[in-house]
């Protein structure tokens, strides 16, 4: 993202490219939220999200290109501004009661799952498989919280082009989904409970989606725990995003003679509030899942400019280094994550 100021609304809406793009990016988001319905989506556990950038991305290397120069303005204003709306309004998917609903043994988890699959995700990216440090780090973000989302969140703070974003939400839905059909049929083997299966879940699976699969294959207690779990852990997005943005500036500020100024990620701060807002249970159950309707509306349409943004020719070169980080930060997460969770379950659960 560049450093300098962006328009002002009421400017791009005059620009003859910014309703066309809006409208087309809805259009493809719509298509997301259509699919996701099917049966055969749904069992496979895909979502608006998923199918949305995977619609944009078959539209961005065929036809979009000829129709760029009539709607890039509204798909790039999708792909910033309302992608930081709905990361805001993700904060109604998510209490502070949660944190007290899994107790110490949850919080512990989950801080250690975040901090370390994100640094084993920077560290083996660029010292180990000699990957960009953006590349690296939005696959680490994406394993280590919530998937796609957190991928797209941490992408204004990294500032990283479209075609790393688009790599490393392809990972992390992949492995995700992978995850979504082991976890079940490795349930048995785990010699754990309902209960302790779910927090195993929700604190080692990327996508929210997923949990929620994963879960109920067991039990709606193991998908209860699952979910609770998982919540917790798409709160720590906020602070994660503060204090990367912090370290990337301190970083830059010690590598260049001028450094860089401070960037705040205020959409990660009005995150926080509108999740303690959301805390307090004042508005209706009906309000709130307009909200989160709204709110997943949002994220597909920023997924479907994304996708857009996309070329194939750019994730070609990538390689398969990505995909072999996501793998490795996937081992991590099932087989470090199973350990973890039965030493915070025996010494604080």
């Amino acid at each position: 993202m560049s450093s300098t100021a962006a328009p002002s609304s009421p400017a791009l809406a005059r620009n003859p490219g910014f309703w066309p793009g809006l409208i087309l990016v809805l259009l493809v988001a719509l298509a997301g939220f259509w699919l996701s319905n099917l049966a055969w989506a749904r069992t496979a556990g895909l979502s608006a999200l998923t199918l949305a950038i995977v619609i944009g991305i078959a539209l961005g290397n065929t036809v979009f290109p000829s129709i760029a120069p009539r709607t890039a303005t509204g798909v790039d204003y999708a792909r910033g501004a309302l992608l930081r709306a709905g990361i805001v309004l993700y904060g109604f998917r998510v209490t502070f009661q949660d944190v007290l609903g899994v107790g110490a043994a949850g919080l512990v988890i989950d801080l250690a799952v975040v901090a370390g699959v994100f640094c084993s995700a920077t560290w083996i990216g660029t010292r180990v498989l000699k990957m960009d440090r953006e590349t690296s780090m939005l696959i680490g973000a994406g394993s280590a919280i919530c998937g796609a989302a957190a991928v797209l969140a941490a992408e204004p703070v990294i500032r990283a082009p479209a075609h790393k974003v688009s790599v490393a939400v392809a990972t992390v839905v992949v492995f995700g989904t992978l995850a979504m059909f082991l976890y079940p049929w490795m349930f048995p083997l785990l010699g754990v409970g309902a209960h302790d299966y779910g927090v195993y879940a929700g604190s080692t699976i990327h996508e929210v989606a997923q949990v929620v699969v994963a879960g109920r294959a067991v039990s709606e207690e193991a998908a209860s725990a699952a979910v609770i779990e998982k919540m917790l852990r798409v709160m720590l997005l906020a602070p994660f995003l503060l204090v990367l943005g912090a370290w990337l500036r301190r970083r830059n500020n010690t590598s260049s003679a001028g450094g860089t100024p401070l960037t705040i990620p205020w959409f990660a701060l009005l995150f926080v509030v509108v999740a303690g807002f959301n805390s307090l249970q004042l508005l209706p159950s009906a309000v709130i899942d307009a909200i989160q309707m709204l709110d997943t509306l949002l994220l597909a349409m920023a997924m479907a400019a994304l996708g857009l943004r996309t070329h194939w020719g750019s994730i070609r070169q990538a390689g398969a280094k990505p995909l072999l980080l996501a793998s490795i930060l996937w081992v991590l997460l099932i087989g470090g994550g199973y350990l973890l969770n039965r030493g915070a379950m025996a010494l604080l659960g």
